[in-house]
């Protein structure tokens, strides 16, 4: 019985220790939550006024052209860029990311279509290298915290394999697998083509403005977009790392829960073994007190 209770205290002390781990990651996870969404916030505006410029600028310059606007029918490889984490304890943000990652891909060598992961996150090149699939390149040591100087590296690497051929080791489309942050409770997985282009004029009836470009329309269109293909990228990288913030806290939350609940069963059972080895004390000493008093009475 004392070894029983020497157990279940060293079980009860180590699951303390792992609720204070888990409730710290829960609070760390929840401060940088607000930081991740300010960033997409801070994001958003220069997004949204870069696509409403190119939109003006196709819309208004019927003679301008890039190869980015065209679909590549001959090129028959396509681009899939995966977002994952760095880091683990997020529950299931990477498996969901990399099972629709590997929907996509079957859906497209279905359609007759080579798929060429990259992948951004050392959770995702881990799941990859180890079951031994071949990726075009990798990037890592930013999900947290992306800075727009990694999602240039990004787009000028995707820009640069779809303009080139099939031959030449080049993509014909590009598709990005992200999550994308709805609320504090729910992230979801998002599955969007980034090359070719779709650019559009916006809401149903809103005109485009009509912007006067220097030098010139193309030279502004050759400049353009690349930086709107970079943004894109960027921004789903901070929805990406605010996605796995909150994926991080609500995973600490239920290990935290978790944890509490079995130091209630430890403590309970602590408590019955401790009784259980008082009333059996209790019951030696009033059996050897009853013998005493027998053999006194002879």
């Amino acid at each position: 019985m004392p070894a029983q209770l020497r157990q279940l205290r060293q079980q009860i002390k180590t699951v303390k220790s792992t609720a204070k781990i888990t409730r710290a990651q829960e609070m760390i996870a929840t401060s940088r939550i607000v930081k991740a969404q300010q960033a997409v916030a801070a994001s958003k505006p220069y997004a949204d006024q870069i696509t409403q410029a190119l939109s003006a600028l196709v819309s208004h310059h019927v003679g301008v052209d890039h190869p980015l606007l065209h679909e590549q029918p001959t090129d028959n490889r396509s681009a899939v860029l995966i977002v994952t984490s760095d880091r683990g304890f997020c529950g299931a943000y990477n498996a969901n990311v990399i099972r629709e990652a590997e929907a996509l891909i079957r859906s497209l060598r279905e359609a007759g279509r080579e798929p060429v992961p990259y992948v951004v996150g050392n959770k995702g090149i881990t799941w990859y290298r180890f079951r031994g699939r071949e990726v075009a390149e990798t990037w890592h040591g930013f999900s947290d915290r992306p800075t727009f100087a990694s999602a240039e590296r990004i787009g000028q690497r995707l820009t640069e394999d779809f303009l080139k051929t099939d031959a030449e080791g080049g993509v014909g489309e590009i598709h990005v697998v992200y999550t994308e942050f709805v609320s504090m409770l729910t992230q979801s997985v998002q599955v969007r083509r980034l090359m070719p282009l779709e650019i559009t004029e916006g809401e149903t009836g809103k005109v485009a403005p009509a912007y006067e470009f220097e030098p010139s329309a193309q030279a502004a269109l050759d400049l353009l977009l690349p930086n709107y293909v970079e943004s894109r990228i960027y921004h789903m990288l901070l929805q990406s790392a605010a996605s796995f913030q909150a994926s991080v806290r609500r995973a600490m939350k239920s290990a935290t829960d978790n944890a509490n609940e079995l130091l209630g069963v430890y403590t309970r059972q602590m408590n019955q073994a401790r009784q259980a080895a008082i009333t059996q004390e209790i019951s030696e000493i009033v059996g050897g007190a009853d013998a005493l008093a027998e053999s006194g009475g002879e």
